[in-house]
């Protein structure tokens, strides 16, 4: 779910998700900058007073980001809603060492009484608070697949995380796609109506689609939950396309502080990578995002987060056909706007290295200062959750 360094913490990927530490979290509790002590230092209490005691009644589970004081953001794009649970995991006893489990959707299958085929992983996310992780999980395919929590801790022992009793809060997004609205390709337009979350600085920013005619939406959401909003209709040009663009939804996004400000920098498929000033997010606005890089074309990106090494920050992206992108952040603030086609599926603007020994990675998430979790797929298929070192 999630600035020039230090801002991202609090993020993160879903989200895409930048989920700090996790898909929204993405650094470490004493790199909290000043914009987020208020949400850092807010009490458990404070934001779980308004929550409801029982069972949220989530009908699917996407992408995945974490807040403060173990509170899990989980985007529902079947409901078209974004839930808010306490976990109340918030004791980081056993958050040492790595954590490695080869094979891990034979045993997410096993647990759940079913083969790997039948389930699907949809988001990882790092709870910062406890160093453990939470997975995603789709049991079943299609609309009707079972959404299930799952909780992997450092031992590699994976539990389901029950959801019969829990306190939880949920905002349902008022222009979302209608269930039965699709795609030129024949897709639901509403399972893209969430595309990533990440908590950033109290509020949840939400990526997705809607279904007004500028279909593609940032929403900056009050947290704790209140009431929803239309979302910022949010243009981009696309230089492998040589057009702007409208229609199509950010795929994961992480923030970052450009000349002192908040921005979310955001991935397009085919691949545009985008900054938005995230004070322009207003409900009913509409935003001209800045295209700083295109990173190639038959792609989509999957999974994003931003890091410290070497006193240098670093995003770091997971693609379906293009690798995994170490992207340097540095001069972003002078790069200039892509407004011109780029041919040939060629590249252009922010420099960036393929890390050539991250295969198959489809999410990813920070562990620690020095490493990321990943879910990588292997050559003969399998899934496996991994700790690697951060490029």
């Amino acid at each position: 779910m999630m600035v020039a360094t230090v801002w991202v913490f609090f993020f993160g990927h879903k989200q895409r998700k930048e989920r700090a530490m996790s898909r929204t979290l993405q650094f470490a509790l004493l790199v909290v900058s000043l914009c987020f002590l208020p949400a850092a230092t807010a009490s458990a209490g404070a934001l779980t007073d308004g929550m409801t005691m029982g069972k949220p009644g989530l009908e699917s589970a996407g992408v995945l980001a974490f807040g403060p004081k173990g509170i899990l953001f989980v985007g529902d794009p079947q409901s078209a809603t974004i839930f808010a649970i306490d976990t109340q995991d918030r004791d980081g006893g056993s958050a040492q060492g790595t954590l490695e489990i080869p094979s891990i959707d034979e045993k997410v299958a096993a647990l759940l009484g079913t083969e790997p085929k039948q389930i699907l992983i949809n988001d990882l996310a790092v709870n910062p608070a406890s160093g453990r992780a939470y997975l995603a999980v789709a049991r079943g395919l299609g609309p009707d697949a079972t959404p299930v929590l799952l909780r992997v801790d450092r031992t590699g022992k994976i539990s389901e995380f029950a959801l019969d009793n829990v306190k939880f809060s949920k905002m349902t997004l008022t222009n979302a796609p209608d269930p039965d609205e699709k795609d030129r390709r024949g897709q639901s337009k509403r399972r893209e109506s969430i595309t990533d979350i990440g908590y950033v600085a109290g509020e949840v920013v939400v990526a997705g689609l809607s279904n007004e005619e500028f279909a593609s939406k940032l929403r900056a959401i009050p947290f704790p939950f209140t009431k929803s909003n239309t979302g910022a209709s949010v243009e981009i040009y696309h230089g492998a396309h040589g057009k702007f663009e409208t229609r199509s939804p950010v795929r994961t996004f992480a923030p970052f502080e450009i000349n002192g400000q908040p921005h979310l920098l955001a991935a397009y498929t085919c691949t545009p990578l985008v900054a938005f000033p995230i004070s322009q997010l207003k409900p009913g606005s509409h935003v001209k995002g800045k295209t700083i890089a295109e990173l190639g074309n038959r792609n989509r990106p999957l999974d994003m987060i931003v890091y410290h090494k070497a006193g240098k920050a670093h995003l770091l992206l997971s693609n379906s056909s293009r690798g995994v992108m170490k992207i340097t952040t540095e001069g972003l603030d002078k790069a200039e706007s892509i407004t011109e086609h780029v041919s040939g599926g060629g590249t252009k603007g922010t420099a960036y290295d393929t890390i050539a020994e991250l295969k198959g990675v489809e999410q990813l998430d920070r562990l620690d200062e020095g490493h990321a979790l990943i879910l990588a797929r292997s050559d003969s298929g399998k899934m496996n959750l991994e700790t690697v070192a951060l490029p």
